[in-house]
């Protein structure tokens, strides 16, 4: 019996090892905002690369929060480049001023597109890989989409909005406090002229905030459905019906918008990527619980694309 365990031991740290072996890592530094994780597929000569941007919020690389974590976007990367496509994935430029405790309260949107545009022309200059493919999620989608028009061989958007965060933030009012409706489309209006407001219900204070209202106006000016129909290259719109964040009429609405796009609805996936079978509560707790597995629909559906493109 001792003799069978030693066996089976030895075969599965045989094998983490040489999964290892497989993926190079390297911690890249691309400007004074943005550091980042690459992984490179060692059987792999010239591989194609997915720049993978996280969504709203501070997240970092992993697609974790400060409360929440789990590594949705460290198993996607992992889960590419396993099967083959090297992977790059990044702070948000907020994660490393708030670890530095300097945090920038002028940030505006277009800096996400700036950064990821950054990281894009980076890896452009490079002659190691075969053809480059922006990721965005969730909010990473827009920025995604935007970024894409620089020179990306592909897009794929994974929970990305259809509508501009406006009309996003008004329909999620409309489902869970109805109440406040019209003073939220009130606001929206002020901050569409560039103006800044403190006249709102103190319900509303997280999402209208003073200081973040500039930052809001910003997003604001970017409708993902105007900016997906300009997008010239193949594009892969991915969401899953368990999403509680985007439903998949966000995502066709993008796929309507781009006669050049495929969709691709993910039965039972949820909005950090892992698939759920039970209800709302199951849904809300794998938000903070890493030990989950990606969905490998999506690893396999990316991975396709990325092979017909």
């Amino acid at each position: 019996m001792k003799l069978k365990l030693l066996f089976i031991f030895t075969f599965l740290f045989s094998h983490i090892i040489a999964q290892e072996h497989n993926v190079s890592t390297k911690e890249i530094t691309i400007n004074e905002f943005i550091d980042g994780t690459l992984l490179i597929p060692n059987n792999v000569n010239n591989p194609n690369l997915a720049i993978i941007i996280a969504g709203s919020g501070p997240t970092d690389r992993n697609g974790n929060q400060n409360m929440l974590k789990n590594n949705s976007l460290k198993k996607l990367a992992e889960g590419l480049t396993s099967k083959g496509v090297a992977t790059f994935r990044y702070d948000k430029r907020i994660v490393k001023q708030i670890r530095k405790g300097n945090v920038n309260m002028n940030i505006r949107f277009d800096d996400f597109i700036t950064d990821a545009i950054s990281v894009l022309n980076y890896f452009s200059a490079s002659d190691a890989f075969k053809n480059i493919y922006i990721i965005g999620h969730s909010q990473g989608s827009l920025v995604g989409i935007v970024a894409a028009k620089e020179g990306a061989d592909g897009f794929i958007s994974l929970a990305g909005a259809g509508k501009s965060i406006d009309e996003v933030i008004i329909d999620q009012i409309i489902s869970t406090a109805p109440m406040f409706t019209e003073d939220t489309k009130r606001v929206f209006s002020i901050l569409k002229e560039g103006k800044t407001t403190t006249d709102f219900p103190l319900a509303l204070t997280s999402i209208f905030n003073l200081e973040v209202q500039p930052f809001m106006m910003s997003w604001m000016a970017f409708n993902p459905q105007e900016e997906i129909s300009t997008l010239k290259i193949p594009s892969l719109i991915i969401n899953g019906t368990k999403d509680l964040q985007v439903s998949i009429d966000e995502a066709k609405l993008l796929n309507k918008a781009n006669s050049n796009s495929t969709l691709k609805i993910i039965e039972k996936m949820n909005h950090i990527l892992v698939p759920i079978a039970g209800d709302t509560l199951e849904n809300s707790k794998s938000y903070n619980e890493s030990q989950r597995e990606i969905s490998q629909d999506l690893i396999e559906s990316i991975i396709q694309f990325i092979s017909k493109t």
